[in-house]
């Protein structure tokens, strides 16, 4: 599977022009099977959303991110800040958007440090996703230093893990380190996209990458490669529950 990075400089408050940058990009790689955006990509991370944050009914970015998937018959994935049609709470809901489905996570571990709980609901359930053969487990950003949300239900249910994030370039280390040590101890792929630039709250260094179950960078998933890893080296079967 042919996966694109969009490792982008996010606007504030401004999904029209997030969703301009988004487009440009992806023309210029035309050929992917799934596209993963940053946390929180129209808006960047908007901690107090009162004043800017869409209605999920009406989300430009959402339905760009479903009229892209249509036209590219390819899959989005990336986290939207929305007011929720179930219950106009606030959430940072992240969709998996395919030409037939949309599907979505919400962020289970608010960042508290930085203010999210005080505005956000967290969601309670992990969200595993199907496309093209490959099992996604979504999580979002601050989710990423919890390992055993991460291994939800028992080992080997998923092939891959997508994080979409903000992570400030203060705990750079942590991101660089953490999303390696996902990979190995559930013996799966990891895709990592993180944002760039800066907004009112930090500066961003990316460090967006595919990790392969070793550990190492690689530019594509290949499900016959993690057969033959989990099958020759069989460190699942002893996971603990």
């Amino acid at each position: 599977m042919r996966v694109c990075l969009l490792e982008m400089d996010l606007a504030w408050a401004s999904p029209e022009d997030n969703i301009a940058e988004a487009e440009r990009r992806i023309a210029s790689q035309p050929s992917a099977d799934l596209y993963v955006l940053p946390e929180m990509w129209a808006t960047g991370f908007v901690v107090e959303p009162e004043s800017c944050i869409e209605d999920e009914t009406a989300s430009l970015a959402l339905q760009w991110m479903k009229s892209t998937a249509c036209e590219r018959k390819c899959a989005i994935s990336g986290s939207l800040a929305i007011k929720s049609a179930e219950d106009k709470s606030y959430r940072n809901r992240h969709y998996f958007v395919t030409p037939d489905s949309v599907t979505f996570y919400d962020k289970h571990h608010l960042f508290t440090h930085g203010g999210e709980n005080r505005h956000y609901v967290a969601g309670e359930s992990a969200v595993i996703v199907s496309w093209q053969g490959v099992r996604f487990l979504l999580q979002t950003c601050y989710d990423l230093r919890f390992p055993v949300f991460s291994r939800w239900g028992r080992a080997g249910e998923y092939d891959a893990i997508i994080y979409v994030a903000n992570w400030p370039a203060s705990r750079q280390l942590a991101w660089d380190t953490l999303i390696r040590a996902r990979a190995i101890e559930n013996q799966c792929y990891v895709v990592a996209v993180n944002r760039i630039g800066s907004d009112p709250l930090a500066y961003y260094e990316g460090g967006s990458c595919l990790i392969d179950p070793t550990g190492k960078v690689v530019d594509e998933i290949s499900m016959d490669r993690l057969h033959k890893l989990r099958s020759h080296f069989q460190v699942l079967a002893d996971c603990d529950l």
